[in-house]
């Protein structure tokens, strides 16, 4: 009986034991949120929420888009030497970073409206260089197929946060608490998973210059159409803060804060395990000449069938289920939550199926299609700000978030149809 109910492949294998620790490292934040909400003001999630939005921006072209290369050379040998690159990438972006903010602090902060995270932006460019480390790690450790180690890092990454975060919050009231979580714990998961690299001398020694220039090139487009694909990306992922920032101050953006971080951490508990062993699978698929378009047909199916209505009723009991968990002070962002449901329950799908784009290379047409996302929903934020309403600008940004993960889900599936080899 019990054999029956073992994963069958190592697929499913490998699913289940990330999201087995990425199941526990979600749980942990979704369990602390009611108490945070109460030692925390929407003000503070706000300051929060808009260090983080820059951190992620930057952070995300951090190596140059080189750790999504990791996973594509059969020899360790080139593998190691694009974690190489990705990393001395990284270090020269947090230090120009760093030089940035220390010339042009005041005018950032005037471009934010934001005084609050004056102090703040100094460790921007620290927080971008930790998770530029920790992207390459992730990459570099679903290579060696450490999934065990990826699990145990995203365990501990909560469980720090989750400590920081509440013994701040219990003894001084303010952003440093949820900052310094933030900060702390990705240094902890970053330890964890550095191990499994270091311990093997040799493959150490094979990093060259030489090495890391042919790499460079080899997968030059990766900086070169990913980069600004990420940038788009990222920007058009962050932009609510930022826009909500500076029309309508922290405390809306502590209340959009907060319902997106409830809403993502679920989502984030399925894309986040079953991104990296897709990406595994597809490449392995694709390099052995295994039928692609068979196993992407039986994805889309059972992600978009399984998601249906725990985002349908997420939809209709959002409003009350923040009152009742987080207090009535945060209804309103349980109303901004439900407004953003069915973007959220398509982009579940299109984010684990845009891998397609890396292992086909197809990056150009992503970063226009991106660029056209990004300027739509610009502009839907923009028009709600413009007439001082919120809702409507949420509402906007949602409705233009369907229509285009859509087309793009469509279009993910034309790739496989035409270089679909068997």
């Amino acid at each position: 009986m019990l054999n029956k109910l073992k994963p069958k492949s190592e697929f499913s294998k490998n699913v289940l034991t990330l999201m087995t620790g990425t199941t526990i490292a979600q749980a942990i934040p979704i369990a602390i949120s009611p108490i945070l909400t109460r030692l925390y003001t929407p003000e503070d999630f706000g300051v929060f929420a808009l260090f983080i939005s820059l951190v992620s921006i930057f952070g995300s072209i951090a190596n140059g888009r080189y750790e999504f290369a990791i996973m594509l050379p059969k020899k360790d040998e080139d593998a190691i030497n694009i974690f190489a690159l990705g990393f001395i990438i990284n270090v020269a972006l947090s230090l120009f970073l760093l030089l940035m903010v220390i010339v042009f602090h005041d005018l950032f902060i005037s471009l934010l409206n934001n005084k609050e995270i004056s102090l703040w932006l100094y460790l921007v460019p620290f927080s971008v260089f930790l998770i530029g480390c920790f992207n390459l790690l992730n990459y570099y450790n679903n290579r060696l197929k450490n999934y065990k180690d990826l699990a145990k890092a995203n365990v501990y990454k909560s469980v720090v946060t989750a400590v920081v975060q509440l013994s701040i919050g219990f003894i001084k009231q303010s952003t440093i608490g949820l900052i310094s979580g933030q900060i702390i714990s990705q240094i902890f998961a970053n330890t964890k998973l550095l191990r499994n690299i270091i311990k093997d001398k040799i493959l150490l020694l094979k990093i060259s210059k030489v090495k890391m220039i042919a790499v460079a090139n080899k997968y030059k487009d990766f900086p070169k159409f990913n980069v600004p694909h990420a940038v788009m990306n990222t920007l058009s992922s962050n932009m609510p803060v930022l826009i909500i920032n500076f029309f309508f101050g922290s405390t809306s953006t502590g209340f959009f804060a907060i319902a997106n971080k409830v809403l993502l951490l679920p989502v984030g508990l399925f894309t986040s395990s079953f991104s990296q062993i897709f990406l595994q699978k597809i490449t392995y698929n694709r390099n052995n000449r295994i039928d692609q378009e068979k196993f992407i047909n039986k994805v889309v199916f059972k992600l978009l069938g399984y998601s249906f209505f725990p985002f349908f009723i997420a939809f209709i009991f959002l409003p009350n289920i923040f009152g009742i968990i987080f207090g009535k002070n945060w209804i309103i962002a349980g109303e901004y939550a439900q407004i953003l449901i069915p973007m959220l329950y398509l982009t579940f799908t299109g984010s684990i199926l845009s891998n397609i784009i890396i292992v086909y290379n197809e990056q150009k047409k992503a970063f226009k299609i991106e660029i056209i996302n990004t300027i739509v929903k610009l502009f839907s934020l923009l028009f709600g700000g413009i007439l001082e309403d919120l809702k409507l600008g949420l509402f906007l940004y949602s409705l233009s978030g369907v229509l285009i993960t859509t087309y793009r889900i469509i279009w993910y599936k034309s790739i496989i149809r035409e270089k679909n080899e068997i």
